[in-house]
């Protein structure tokens, strides 16, 4: 069941990311959202990324960040991959 925030797009539903706000109607989370846009990437070319999100969403995706910034950057925080986790493909020589 989803539950409405104080912003249009974001909501939080406990059967989706165990309640992280997302944007309405996807599993999208407004922490990618935001880790795009601070990786430089521009709120208007995000939905090139993410092409199923309107850039309104975008928008207000950041709003809510700015908004609830330590609640989201504790989610990129329990979210991040270990660096000895990523994949890197060794150099030939």
């Amino acid at each position: 069941m989803s539950i409405a925030t104080d912003h249009l797009y974001i909501v939080r539903d406990s059967s989706v990311l165990s309640g992280e706000p997302i944007i309405v109607g996807t599993r999208t989370p407004v922490r990618a959202i935001v880790e795009l846009w601070q990786m430089g990437v521009s709120p208007e070319e995000i939905p090139v990324h993410l092409p199923h999100l309107r850039l309104a969403q975008v928008f207000d995706a950041l709003s809510y960040f700015s908004d609830h910034t330590a609640e989201i950057m504790g989610h990129i925080v329990r979210n991040k991959i270990p660096e000895d986790r990523v994949y890197s493909p060794k150099p030939r020589t």
